[in-house]
């Protein structure tokens, strides 16, 4: 088989639909699996699941067991000599999954690549990231981009060319392409750092891949629509912040020298109460990290 798609979903029925009805009218010649994983979603998914996409393999779990766990779930049995691992609230065009499919494998040295973004209206979603540093994460924990966004410049990489491909520290996980051959040759495991509920998961993957030689890619080969973040808009900002600031430290403590992940952690008792304050107040979060 030539790619296997998972799709880890909760509570985004409608989202997921659109999702596997772009997916399922792929054009191409390849062959492909899709397994979702739903974390205990109340809103039907699995009925709709099983009345509509007969073809489309499926775990229901029952609780929400966040992204890195519901991955390790799926990825040993998976089949295709690629994975995809897509975000239920992705929208691929006609030919999006042959393209990533061929560059793949005219880039057989890559190990995890990821596409060219794109929001609805068709604009360029940023998603190439450096990895962390704690300057610039303290600047998110304090939320001071939202006063001077430049702060996060030489993070996000604002000066990056989507119309170029580019060797590249970590890409956005919502479009995570993996060759697991060359995973196997670099000596590493197939699997997430279950540590992490959400987020830093697919940037601590590519850490790991980094660490051991080996290299991660954009590509605008192909493209994806990207409605971001579809799930989580149903959990509040303050339970977002808890679960963002989770992670970070896990992976602070687990890259960086203790003295790093110390004062981030002391810096979070200020970064949760602004979150509050600002939730308490109906101040929305602008600022894109």
């Amino acid at each position: 088989m030539d790619l296997s798609i998972i799709i880890v979903s909760w509570n985004v029925k409608e989202k997921l639909r659109e999702n596997l009805k772009s997916l399922i009218n792929s054009e191409g010649d390849f062959s492909y699996e899709i397994i979702v994983i739903d974390n205990d979603s109340k809103d039907g998914t699995i009925e709709m699941i099983k009345n509509e996409f007969p073809r489309v393999k499926y775990i229901a779990n029952n609780e929400n067991i966040g992204f890195a766990r519901a991955n390790n779930k799926v990825l040993p049995t998976a089949a295709g000599d690629y994975i995809l691992l897509l975000n239920p609230d992705m929208k691929v065009h006609s030919n999006t999954l042959i393209n990533i499919s061929n560059w793949m494998r005219e880039n057989e040295k890559v190990a995890v690549a990821g596409c060219h973004l794109v929001d609805i209206s068709g604009k360029t979603i940023k998603h190439v990231r450096k990895f962390p540093k704690i300057l610039d994460q303290l600047a998110i924990v304090l939320k001071l981009p939202h006063i001077f966004p430049f702060l996060l410049n030489g993070y996000i990489i604002n000066n990056f060319d989507y119309s170029k491909q580019a060797k590249v520290d970590s890409i956005r996980g919502g479009f995570f392409m993996i060759n697991p051959k060359t995973i196997e040759r670099l000596q590493m495991l197939l699997k997430f750092d279950e540590r992490y509920f959400l987020w830093f998961e697919e940037v601590d993957f590519c850490r790991e891949i980094k660490k051991r030689g080996g290299e991660v890619w954009y590509t605008p080969s192909a493209e994806c629509v990207d409605l971001v973040g579809q799930s989580f808009s149903q959990v509040s900002s303050l339970k977002k912040q808890k679960y963002f600031r989770d992670s970070m430290l896990k992976y602070f403590k687990k890259w960086h020298p203790y003295w790093q992940y110390l004062i981030l952690k002391i810096f979070w008792v200020i970064g949760i109460f602004i979150t509050l304050i600002s939730e308490i107040m109906g101040i929305k979060n602008k600022a894109k990290t």
